[in-house]
């Protein structure tokens, strides 16, 4: 009994000393997408956190030769909006090491995603995004972004 205590209490230490040394503004900088297809641009906005496609590892569309648009987009005002420069990710607040009540857009399909983002505890170059259904978090799936460009401090 008494072990179990001491490995709960030590746990719970190391857990509180990884929340302490991150700072809300550690999502801040560039980051590849999982596929590695996109990098995405994470600034503040306000108290809030969003991103936007800042580069793109095929930005011309294969069948015309042009920038990729935003095609999937079920608003018809936003179908021809270029996809580089987009915002995808927005409305983030940070919170207990998390980064929630966040969305992300896919242009791939066009859907808009609840989504939460969480620093990797072992390797502070990753980033996990989740994207999912209408508060379900079972219903979705995480991303691990790299970052790219260290942020300046």
């Amino acid at each position: 009994m008494r072990k179990t205590f001491a490995l709960c209490s030590i746990s719970f230490l190391f857990f509180v000393h990884a929340v302490a040394q991150q700072s809300p503004d550690d999502v801040l900088g560039v980051w590849k997408n999982g596929e590695g297809t996109a990098m995405i641009k994470i600034l503040k906005n306000g108290e809030e956190y969003q991103g936007k496609i800042v580069w793109l590892k095929e930005p011309n569309d294969p069948l015309n030769g042009k920038p990729k648009v935003d095609n999937n987009n079920p608003d018809a005002d936003k179908k021809t909006q270029p996809v580089l420069g987009l915002t995808n990710v927005w409305g983030f607040r940070y919170k207990d090491g998390e980064w929630i009540d966040g969305y992300i857009y896919d242009p791939k399909n066009g859907k808009t995603y609840d989504c939460i983002m969480t620093m990797d505890e072992a390797d502070k170059s990753k980033l996990n995004v989740r994207g999912y259904i209408m508060g379900m978090t079972m219903f979705g799936r995480t991303d691990t972004w790299v970052r790219q460009v260290a942020r300046k401090k």
